[in-house]
């Protein structure tokens, strides 16, 4: 295969089918949008809507060590978790620079599967590789294994139950239970990136189109609608949620993204980064360089990912996602600015867009948090 040449789900067909824009997204052709990304948007904020993200990068971990190589290899106490549960953690170098933020389901006592971005599966892959040396544990390149189907938003829970006896109410949020929807053996996993309640469906590539059909045909009378990846990135960003490549690379770490309460030091023995990142920890802590923080803009204009943001004429700090919010009805962007701007409220914040300082409102992240 060419380096050029893009990979594809096993919802490709169907994708098409129903009339979707594709994009390269990390080598994979992927679903963009299928008609109005607004709409699609809302869909998941009131009723529910269904992705393919079947790009995600599956890396299984097994054997007697495979807690103990996770725990070593990244910033979380992976240990700690229990048998059907997850945890949302990361890979770090050992400067500290964020390699990938993952999320990790402790499918067993002696088997882990970690899902990374679709970006970074092989530099993930690699770094477990490398660091499993020593650990008597396997670590196996699962993304062919699995298609992944999520369905999000108020409406999902329901959807979900009337195509499987799992007991979804007793599945908590960042827990997985292995069952059977629609008659397809899947892994049921609670969470996902959208800042809704909903569901992610690990199963094999070869089922995804059932999967999707019954799934569609159950949500027909309760507005499920097919979404792409833009309006992922928007519903991510009104949940102030990070994307790697964004709000996280390999320059920052962890307490320079304001998600220091990942790293766990108190676990049992070395992991790498822990030098640098205990360091890093004290910087933030003494003399944060620059925050996170969202903005609000007060006009129409859009602010994207590297726009300077200003004040009194300084560049304090740089757009990292923006995008106009559905939810709000006026563009919204993250930005890392200076600690002396980061209070919300903080006046004379503005976005130099093409010349032109528009005014932002600084506020506290998330832009949107849903109602339990």
């Amino acid at each position: 295969m060419s380096s050029t040449e893009l990979r594809h789900t096993a919802l490709d067909a169907l994708h098409r089918s129903l009339g979707a824009t594709m994009t390269d997204f990390a080598g994979w052709d992927m679903p963009l949008r299928y008609g109005s990304e607004r709409d699609e948007h809302n869909a998941v904020r009131t009723k529910a809507g269904l992705f393919d993200l079947s790009h995600m990068g599956e890396i299984t971990v097994t054997g007697p060590q495979a807690a103990a190589l996770l725990d070593h290899a990244l910033v979380g106490n992976i240990g700690a978790v229990k048998p059907g549960r997850a945890r949302y953690t990361m890979i770090c170098q050992a400067d500290g620079g964020i390699l990938d933020d993952l999320i990790v389901y402790r499918l067993a006592e002696t088997e882990f599967m970690v899902v990374a971005n679709a970006s970074n599966a092989q530099v993930v892959l690699d770094a477990l590789a490398e660091r499993a040396a020593g650990f008597d544990a396997e670590v196996r390149d699962d993304r062919d294994a699995y298609a992944l189907l999520a369905v999000q938003g108020p409406e999902s829970p329901g959807i979900l139950k009337s195509l499987t006896d799992a007991d979804l109410d007793g599945l908590k949020y960042y827990a997985g239970l292995p069952g059977t929807v629609a008659g397809v053996p899947a892994l049921i996993a609670r969470t996902g990136y959208t800042g809704e309640d909903g569901f992610e469906l690990f199963v094999k590539p070869e089922h995804a189109v059932e999967l999707w059909q019954a799934l569609t045909k159950a949500g027909e009378g309760v507005g499920l609608t097919p979404c792409g990846l833009s309006c992922r990135d928007t519903l991510r960003l009104e949940a102030g949620m990070p994307l790697y490549g964004h709000e996280l690379t390999a320059e920052l770490t962890p307490f320079d993204a304001g998600l220091g309460r990942v790293v766990k030091f108190d676990k049992e023995g070395d992991f790498v980064g822990r030098e640098a990142l205990a360091a890093a920890a004290e910087r933030a802590e003494s003399d944060p360089p620059r925050v996170l923080v969202g903005l609000v803009a007060e006009g129409r204009r859009v602010p994207r990912a590297g726009y300077q943001v200003v004040a009194d004429g300084t560049v304090i700090g740089e757009v990292t996602s923006g995008a106009p919010s559905p939810t709000l009805g006026k563009p919204i962007a993250m930005a890392y600015v200076d600690a002396a701007h980061a209070a919300p409220g903080t006046p004379g914040v503005g976005v130099d867009i093409r010349g032109t300082h528009e005014p932002y409102a600084v506020v506290a992240l998330p832009f949107y948090k849903r109602q339990k």
